[in-house]
């Protein structure tokens, strides 16, 4: 149970799954709850003459539509035929922010940025529980399979962040940068490196060991970010979260923006284990809040 809240998910999986099949059943299941939600999202908001917002939720559903059709190509490929909806034998996880939905519905304030970050969010709970799935499964092709669906999560991730942060510079592009010191990527990093080391006194068990190991890798990301970006000073009292969002999304623009093949493939590698950092601290956000 302290492994699924630290995972992201407000409940334990219902159960266990047996065969690809179902794995692709309940992964049509997610993808297409997702796609209606954000479709309801988009009604919604254009009933509230909110044109932007309904754009973006409309973009949403077809992406997730999308992903839908993807794994029913997968599942074609592998088993000769489309996901069986019967074969979904409890209820998906529930990886869709229904909270942040409703939020969303009766607030006049939220923004095209808003809107994504909750979007981000849900993918990274979807990352969340395909890990979970790959990580207590006897079933090799399973697991297999899971941790390909986790991956693909993780590339969604990716894709809506860097959204977000198209919208971010759109809904914030008067506040010029301003005349404040100034650090780099390999000060921030040793910065959270510290952090993590703070966590890591903190949890026990098996997130102690993983907090040991963001907190290594860490310090190795600190070398070889030296140099790269720049970042408020005051950066470096953030939590460790905080630090870990903003150097994703920098390595993340860092990589949109390079045209050199070697800072390219460094910033990309650099973002990838990134994503992954940022999707487990938040992981063990309430593992670290039980400690205090």
């Amino acid at each position: 149970m302290l492994l699924t809240r630290a995972l992201l998910l407000k409940n334990e999986p219902a159960g266990t799954l047996q065969s690809l099949d179902e794995l692709f059943a309940l992964a049509n299941a997610m993808e297409k709850e997702a796609a209606d939600r954000y479709s309801e999202l988009a009604e919604e908001m254009r009933a509230q003459d909110r044109d932007d917002l309904a754009a973006v939720f409309a973009q949403l559903a077809a992406a997730e539509r999308e992903h839908v059709d993807s794994v029913t190509r997968w599942s074609q490929l592998r088993r000769g035929k489309a996901p069986d909806p019967a074969l979904v034998r409890w209820d998906a996880p529930e990886t869709f922010d229904a909270e942040a939905m409703a939020e969303i519905k009766a607030s006049r304030l939220t923004t095209p940025y808003r809107a994504l970050a909750m979007a981000v969010r849900n993918e990274e709970r979807a990352f969340a529980f395909w890990s979970y799935v790959a990580a207590f499964t006897a079933d090799a092709e399973i697991r297999k399979a899971a941790e390909a669906m986790a991956r693909e999560e993780l590339a969604h991730v990716a894709a809506l962040r860097k959204e977000r942060r198209s919208a971010y510079h759109r809904e914030h592009k008067e506040r010029a940068g301003e005349a404040a010191a100034q650090v780099d990527a390999g000060v921030l990093e040793s910065r959270l490196a510290v952090r993590l080391a703070d966590l890591e006194a903190r949890v026990q068990g098996r997130w102690q060991g993983r907090a040991r190991e963001l907190r290594e890798e860490a310090e190795l990301m600190s070398t070889r970010a030296v140099g790269f970006g720049s970042f408020p000073a005051g950066l470096q009292e953030a939590d460790a979260q905080t630090i870990a969002e903003a150097l994703t999304d920098a390595y993340l623009d860092g990589a949109e923006r390079s045209d050199d093949p070697a800072r390219l493939e460094s910033l990309q590698m650099l973002a990838e284990r990134a994503i992954a950092r940022l999707a487990w601290l938040r992981s063990l956000a309430p593992v670290t809040r039980s400690s205090e």
